[in-house]
């Protein structure tokens, strides 16, 4: 499968598709031939496939048994030397890229294959959930990597936001793997034989085969960022929701534990949710007030995204 000359490229689609389960970001994972953790992975058949999107969703469903709804193209990933975790028929020097694409859904209880199945995303990128105390090591892995180049103290400090001063920015998901993947703390690197040392087992996360934690690294910037303008959040929560359930999901999200008032303030501001008139009963307590998606705006067919006031 290529494109013109003999040495040209060959072309896969990845999807990151996410959902949240028991008040957990998750993301829908495979396994790949050789036993590793992947992505849904297909390769694009241009002689035989009419769309990017047509072929992603029929391998999806192949491989998972998940059918996808709503997806948007994320990124292509087309660095040197990335291997494609389904080889395609062709000639070896052949480049491969893989496009990515994003997918949110209400329903994950659709991975019915038996190497499908719903990872709990900071399983794989643990030092992403704010939720918690930071990790103590952090500062001490980096700080022998910082050492070596006067370049790298302020790069690490402010993507880790290691000075007491400095904010953590949760948009800059792949920012913090691509350090991580260069200062060689991540395992990826041994594997791939990156030049820089460091210990593999510092940030071991779950790692996943070919170049697939920086695709949905990617994933989860996009993401987190879209949270503000856009009313995705709503794309992984029931019709019918509380108030808390709405905030749990959106730190499920954004990794952050978020302040109670301020954040169903700027819900209010928004006007995204209207109550339902009915009460929940699941909630161990007290019935809360359930509230809806009121939709995006009739004139131009969207609506603002929320904001993520974290807690100090």
């Amino acid at each position: 499968m290529s494109f013109g000359a003999e040495n040209g490229v060959r072309i896969g689609l990845s999807a990151v598709v996410m959902a949240i389960r028991d008040r957990r970001l998750c993301v829908l994972t495979t396994t790949a031939p050789g036993g590793e953790m992947a992505l849904p992975f297909g390769p694009f058949d241009p002689a035989n496939d009419r769309t990017f999107e047509l072929s992603l969703r029929a391998f999806v469903t192949a491989q998972t048994g998940f059918r996808p709804g709503f997806v948007e193209q994320l990124y292509t990933f087309g660095d040197a030397g990335r291997a494609s975790p389904r080889p395609t028929p062709g000639p070896e020097r052949q480049r491969e890229i893989s496009v990515g694409y994003l997918a949110l859904t209400r329903d994950a209880a659709g991975a019915s294959l038996a190497d499908a199945r719903w990872t709990p995303l900071y399983d794989i990128f643990p030092w992403e959930d704010r939720r918690t105390q930071a990790d103590p090591a952090i500062p001490d892995a980096l700080a022998a990597w910082t050492a070596a180049d006067p370049r790298r103290p302020a790069r690490a400090e402010s993507l880790f936001a290691l000075g007491g001063a400095l904010r953590w920015n949760e948009e800059r998901v792949l920012e913090r793997y691509e350090l991580l993947y260069e200062a060689g703390l991540v395992p990826e690197a041994q594997r791939d034989d990156a030049a820089s040392a460091g210990t593999a087992d510092a940030f071991p996360g779950r790692t996943m085969v070919s170049d697939h934690r920086r695709i949905l690294a990617t994933g989860l910037g996009r993401l987190r960022s879209k949270l503000k303008y856009r009313p995705v959040l709503f794309e992984l929560i029931d019709g019918a929701f509380t108030l808390s359930e709405l905030q749990a999901a959106a730190e499920a999200v954004a990794g952050l534990t978020l302040h109670k008032q301020n954040f169903r303030r700027g819900v209010e501001r928004t006007g995204l949710v209207e109550p339902t008139g009915r009460l929940s009963t699941g909630t161990g307590g007290r019935p809360a007030e359930l509230f809806r998606f009121t939709g995006t705006d009739a004139r131009d067919g969207q609506a603002p995204g929320l904001a993520l006031p974290a807690q100090r």
